[in-house]
């Protein structure tokens, strides 16, 4: 072992409350493989997330963060994968996307923009409803397979330390953040009532998070052409005519509410 990793080590381990846990475990995480950013977030049932610790400049921030809590997240496949009973304990991002989702708009719009090439995402449950995932991002190349392999066998480490950020978490604002999540919640479950059946509501919400014709088939356990149908009339009844506009119509009901 590298002397370079003792400092971190000594400090994931320490029992002083004023310890920086999280940021060691990113210096950890950066020692065992390069990477352009790190991002510990938790997940909640029945809450807004909430960022932990990341190694963002300001801007970047305020550029991905910020939005991304506003509303987007409910898109996203981390936050889908850890509102499951059953997920991995590391996963590479894009294993865990829908079939479509970098055509979708969500990842146009949102992903892109963060202008990460690979992604190792580590996932761990520590209370009833909340799960945290430690994000680790590459802009530049792909991760190697070495490379994953020593994520991979950091795995018990990295779930003790974010485990031990987590007990010496405190939250203030739980009952704004589960106001703020309902609101979102229903404006996506809700998104094109009265205008919308019920089945072309659930078509939507999978067309959202990336998923194909053929995919949605498969989770709707219907015919793809009985999809086509729908979606040709979920399109004329929103009056659009592109996943664009209906990503751009679903954005405007987070922020009109």
């Amino acid at each position: 072992m590298d002397r370079d990793w003792f400092p971190p080590l000594a400090e994931l381990i320490s029992n002083r409350m004023e310890a920086d846990t999280a940021g060691a475990l990113a210096e950890l995480v950066g020692l065992a493989v390069k990477h352009e950013g790190t991002c510990l977030i938790a997940f909640h049932a029945e809450r807004t997330p909430e960022v932990l610790h990341h190694t963002l400049e300001p801007a970047g921030a305020s550029h991905y963060l910020d939005r991304y809590l506003a509303g987007p997240y409910l898109l996203d496949p981390l936050f889908r994968l850890s509102q499951e009973a059953l997920k991995p304990g590391v996963c590479r991002y894009r294993d865990a996307t829908p079939d479509r989702f970098r055509s979708s708009e969500y990842y146009r719009q949102y992903c892109e923009q963060t202008h990460l090439t690979d992604e190792i995402d580590y996932l761990v449950d520590v209370a009833g409803g909340t799960t945290l995932a430690l994000v680790v991002g590459r802009r530049k190349r792909r991760f190697s397979q070495a490379e994953v392999g020593r994520l991979h066998d950091m795995t018990d480490l990295v779930h003790a330390a974010i485990r031990k950020v987590w007990d010496r978490h405190s939250y203030s604002a739980a009952a704004d953040a589960a106001a703020e999540h309902l609101r979102l919640t229903r404006c996506f479950d809700n998104f094109g009532a009265g205008l919308l059946t019920e089945r072309e509501r659930q078509i939507t919400q999978l067309l959202l998070q990336g998923h194909s014709t053929k995919s949605v088939a498969r989770e709707l356990g219907i015919a793809p052409g009985t999809v086509m149908v729908h979606k040709r009339n979920l399109f004329s009844k929103l009056a659009i005519t592109s996943q664009y506009e209906l990503f751009s119509r679903f954005i405007d009901e987070l922020t009109r509410h």
